[in-house]
């Protein structure tokens, strides 16, 4: 009898089912996470790389748009210069030839040098210097260009002596021999000629038109010169100064310390032919009535001190009568008289300048701030009363209607007391 042998195999313990299952399901729990994360780091990489891509592929246009972004450059702006100012000189006129192209200079001592602060103090702004020929002869001239009409007025009475003719040139002109002295214009010229002949003064005037014209404000002669009586007047005696220099320098009559220039002052002399003998009168012209005020007191002192005056009396003011000086102030002008006249005929010179103050009259408004403010308070209060009437007749319009409405119906107008509820007729 065959006996079959058999092996009897136990499994072990982990590899029973159960085990098994517990096996595999902790092998889950293990690779779930795991799998999980790579699953994120693939997502998360190929997130990144779609970044990336875009960013590669959006990269130029980002650079256009930046470009176009980008504001561009300002074009180069264009400066229109002003045009230069007309040459104060010509190169040739009336047969006169320059030897050279005149020469513009802007430093008044290359001018003048013995006079350099007084043409600044007449707002010197440039010179033209020029050397002319023709036939054989020379004809030299100086242009001085000034700020305006007063300052080449001014510079001209400067240079101008007492006692020079008087010339038919430009505004205003007068010779010396052969030199001609002229103004026109914000420009002063001084011409000197090798051999004046009867057509200079006609070969002056054509120059003249070839000067520059000044325009607005600049064209104003100083208008303190319309404060001198023309009455005996010598126009060739007449001088302007706007400083120290010019007034000293013309033979003013006061100290020029004394006149105030430093405050804005400025003056006009002249010399007055009288019946008895000459007279100087002097007017100072100041900023205010006030500042005029307080050096007509200065100046009477001075005048009264005499021999005693510091500093001493310039020469013009000691060669004059001292019984014929007198001062006075009329608004803000100070005037002296000075001169051998006698003292009746001084009073009457000097009287006869007054101060006319011009009152230039300015438009006002129409209506003042408070009559504004009146007719807007009253439109409001006309906007509230046609808002509420508005707002009256239409509660009477809507009130009323719905009340003859209900009339007309059987009801009455109210429907304070009437008692309204809402019915349901439900039926089983």
């Amino acid at each position: 009898m065959a006996v079959e042998a058999r092996t009897l195999h136990r499994p072990l313990p982990w590899e029973s089912p159960r085990a098994t299952a517990d096996l595999s399901s902790r092998r889950g729990r293990w690779l779930e996470p795991l799998s999980s994360s790579l699953v994120i780091g693939a997502g998360i990489l190929q997130r990144w790389i779609a970044i990336l891509v875009c960013s590669a592929a959006l990269s130029p246009s980002c650079a256009h748009a930046t470009a176009q972004a980008a504001p561009p450059k300002s074009a180069p702006v264009k400066v229109e210069l002003p045009p230069p100012p007309k040459p104060l000189l010509p190169d040739a006129f009336a047969g006169w030839i320059a030897a050279e192209p005149p020469k513009i200079v802007i430093d008044p001592a290359q001018v003048d040098s013995a006079s350099t602060s007084t043409l600044q103090e007449y707002g010197f702004t440039h010179a033209a210097l020029a050397s002319y020929k023709r036939d054989g002869e020379t004809l030299t001239v100086h242009a001085l260009s000034f700020f305006d009409s007063s300052g080449s007025y001014g510079a001209y009475t400067f240079y101008r002596q007492n006692g020079w003719p008087q010339e038919d040139i430009g505004t205003g002109a007068t010779s010396n021999h052969n030199r001609v002295l002229f103004w026109q214009g914000t420009t002063v010229v001084d011409a000197t000629f090798s051999n004046i002949g009867p057509m200079s003064a006609a070969e002056l005037r054509e120059l003249a038109k070839h000067l520059p014209i000044a325009e607005g404000n600049k064209t104003i002669a100083p208008p303190i010169l319309a404060n001198l009586p023309r009455a005996s007047l010598d126009k060739q005696t007449t001088h302007y100064a706007l400083g120290s220099g010019g007034y000293a320098g013309a033979g003013g009559v006061l100290p020029p310390e004394l006149v105030g220039f430093d405050r804005g002052a400025e003056a006009v002399t002249a010399n007055y032919s009288l019946s008895s003998n000459p007279a100087t009168l002097t007017i100072i012209d100041y900023p205010t009535p006030q500042m005029a005020a307080a050096q007509e007191t200065k100046i009477r002192d001075y005048i009264k001190a005499g021999a005693h005056a510091q500093p001493a009396f310039p020469k013009p003011l000691a060669d004059s009568d001292q019984a014929s000086l007198e001062v006075r102030r009329s608004g803000p002008l100070v005037i002296l008289v000075s001169g051998d006249a006698i003292p009746d005929e001084s009073h009457k010179l000097l009287e006869s300048v007054h101060f006319q103050e011009e009152l230039v009259s300015i438009p006002q408004p129409t209506e003042s701030e408070v009559n504004k403010t009146g007719k807007l308070l009253l439109g409001i209060a006309e906007l509230v009363i046609v808002g509420s009437a508005a707002a009256i007749l239409l509660g009477l319009f809507l009130g009323g209607g719905r009340a003859m409405y209900r009339v007309a119906r059987g009801k009455p107008a109210s429907s304070v007391y009437e008692t309204e509820f809402i019915s349901l007729n439900l039926e089983k």
